[in-house]
């Protein structure tokens, strides 16, 4: 039993350190604040209990007094215990507090030390927070001190104005007048140049660049990391110029599939928001019939082998055991994604089509060397039967192996809501078309909608929605190609 106290970092999911995505991976418990990022909720097992104990300005979940006492009670009992902060925990995130409750209670723990926000946010905002002859030295200071004690407030707001250097504020929004008229009756000059990032790291991030003498008067939401000396005056902007900065996009893929599509998106700068409208299932039969179809595989019953999808190959390949049973036997694969997951496995796909569609494989797809030779289509339950009817009119003796099948997904009824108001949604396969048409209606869309390609894109004009692009090239990395396109360059909002 240990209780890992994580600092999540500022926002983007991608400061999480390798540590703390390990301990996450095997929570029972998550305890997390406002600060966190849902998706890194997502990195914990299915069944893990998830506990929101968020402050905001003006409210609070529950007391700190409170959180302590959880996490003792949850610790004691031996459960492993993931209290996820944003930024670093021992960085005016009362981590001290829980760590000192943890100990006196005699339960074990471990500190994993986060991304302070006090560094990564005015560099996602183009801010270095020491520049050389110029720059040599921050102070990092908190905005929001305790009020028990005193009107005077515990730092010593002359002295942070006398040290020079570069002064970082964190939760300051609140009294940012006070602090501000407290640097310059120190002695700062009221031209020095300010800045305040809000949301920083994330694709909501906003820059508020102005002076010490006038940032106070602009309206600044929170959370806002606050930026004061020479250096933010430095505009060395990379993080909004990415181009889809400020997009909102609808990842309608079955949860189990959404990491490489929502990580090229948030690379790109997009917020992501997953919907998913499928879920990926065994087939009816609970897998026998891909059990058998394996065995025959390793048995040498077959010539080739072809997979239309990952779920199809991914399947097939937890069946066999390993590349070996695959010898003598030429594999295809529809699409790079399809193939990848082949050659994780060892596998390396003899035929991929140049158009990851049915049609494309039976174009380059060779004919029979001798009459009774036969394939074995390993894909979905349910899907066209353009592929196993082309082979078989070429000669081929062909099995068809239901290796899944999709199933409806439940989305939460407030990320519908929210999807409404995105800028784009992406269709992945007519599964997840047909699957988001059951659940919100086919005139519940964002303005663009992007398909993986023609089948996909058909489907959805066929059920009524109109499509505004499909990918050039049937597959995630063209799919974000076709995105960008669609949706033009980033949207400055800090220019």
């Amino acid at each position: 039993m240990t209780v890992f106290l994580v600092g999540a970092g500022p926002g983007d999911p991608g400061l999480l350190t390798v540590r703390g995505a390990e301990v996450l991976a095997r929570a029972e418990v998550v305890v997390y604040d406002r600060l966190s990022v849902a998706s890194l909720l997502e990195l914990a097992p299915a069944g893990a209990e998830r506990i929101s104990v968020g402050k905001a300005p003006g409210h609070q979940e529950m007391r700190q007094e409170e959180i302590n006492a959880l996490l003792v009670e949850r610790g004691a009992a031996g459960a492993t215990v993931v209290r996820l902060k944003g930024g670093d925990p021992f960085v005016f995130a009362r981590g001290g507090e829980e760590a000192r409750a943890l100990l006196d209670a005699g339960v074990p723990f471990e500190v994993v030390p986060g991304v302070t926000s006090a560094i990564a946010v005015p560099a996602y905002a183009g801010i270095p927070v020491t520049l050389r002859h110029s720059s040599t030295s921050f102070t990092v200071v908190t905005g929001h001190e305790d009020p028990g004690v005193g009107e005077g407030g515990s730092v010593d707001w002359d002295a942070v104005a006398r040290v020079g250097g570069t002064v970082v504020i964190l939760m300051g929004i609140a009294r940012l007048q006070a602090i501000t008229d407290r640097l310059q009756a120190g002695g700062l000059a009221p031209d020095t140049p300010a800045a305040a990032i809000t949301w920083g790291t994330r694709p909501e991030q906003h820059t508020v660049r102005a002076t010490l003498a006038t940032i106070a008067g602009l309206p600044i939401a929170s959370p806002a990391v606050v930026v004061i000396g020479e250096v933010a005056a430095q505009d060395l902007g990379w993080y909004t110029q990415r181009p889809l900065f400020g997009r909102t996009i609808v990842v309608t893929r079955a949860r189990e599939q959404v990491s490489e599509l929502a990580r090229r998106l948030r690379e790109l700068g997009a917020s992501v928001l997953s919907l998913p409208t499928i879920g990926i299932a065994d087939p009816a039969d609970g897998g026998q019939a891909l059990r058998t179809a394996a065995a025959a595989l390793a048995s040498g019953t077959y010539r080739w082998l072809v997979c239309t999808s990952p779920n199809g190959a991914r399947r097939l390949l937890a069946e066999l055991r390993d590349a070996r049973d695959l010898a003598g036997v030429c594999v295809a694969a529809i699409g790079p994604g399809t193939a990848e997951v082949l050659r994780a496995a060892n596998v390396v796909a003899d035929l991929v089509p140049e158009r990851f569609v049915a049609e494309g494989l039976l174009e380059v797809f060779p004919s029979p060397a001798s009459p009774g030779d036969r394939v074995l289509l390993a894909r979905a339950e349910v899907a066209r039967d353009v592929l196993p009817d082309g082979l078989a009119e070429r000669g081929w003796q062909v099995d068809v192996v239901d290796a899944y099948r999709t199933v409806v997904a439940q989305p939460d009824p407030a990320d519908v809501v929210e999807a409404m108001a995105a800028d784009a949604i992406t269709f992945t396969s007519s599964s997840t078309v047909e699957r988001y048409v059951e659940v919100t209606g086919a005139n519940r869309v964002p303005p663009v909608v992007v398909c993986i390609g023609p089948v996909t894109a058909a489907t959805a004009r066929r059920l009524g929605i109109e499509v505004t692009v499909e990918a050039a090239e049937h597959s995630i990395p063209g799919l974000v190609a076709a995105l960008v396109a669609a949706l033009g360059t980033a949207r400055l909002a800090d220019r």
